[in-house]
């Protein structure tokens, strides 16, 4: 689909907003983008390539929104979120430089992770797909459950 104005681009843009938004939540609970982090992620120049920084801490138990009769580990919960995820981040045109578990800061504070994933992908439209793929919105939930918390960082390149 070829945009014919800036209003256009923009309403689309938007209307893209919107849907990453409704589908993933506001992110105020830190387990999904913010709106306005979603916005910078849209507003990057369209051929710039995007690397993608994730330091997870898992959970002891797996902690699911919607109560489980079984309990599964914070590990289990991720190894679920992971075996569509990976597939997921190559379908999109992504790749991973890293993954690996943290050992320690070596300068600056000391912080405490279980795992470091770094992804790389070409555009930021690749890795808009991979957040569109509907396989990997169904498993998201794993990742939700799985993580105590998390830092996702962006780099250009």
């Amino acid at each position: 689909m070829t945009c014919n104005s800036d209003s256009e681009a923009t309403q689309s843009s938007g209307e893209r907003l919107d849907r990453l938004v409704a589908w993933y939540g506001e992110g105020s609970d830190g387990g999904a983008p913010t709106r306005a982090q979603w916005r910078v992620l849209l507003e990057r120049p369209a051929e710039t390539p995007v690397t993608i920084v994730n330091f997870f801490k898992l959970r002891a138990e797996a902690a699911y929104a919607e109560a489980t009769a079984t309990k599964v580990s914070g590990k289990e919960a991720f190894d679920r979120y992971a075996a569509v995820s990976g597939p997921a981040v190559e379908k999109a045109g992504g790749r991973f430089l890293l993954l690996a578990p943290f050992e320690a800061a070596f300068m600056g504070a000391e912080e405490d992770w279980d795992l470091v994933v770094v992804g790389s992908y070409p555009d930021k439209d690749s890795l808009l797909a991979l957040h569109e793929d509907p396989d990997y919105r169904a498993v998201y939930p794993h990742r939700r459950a799985a993580l105590e918390r998390q830092k996702v960082f962006a780099c250009g390149g």
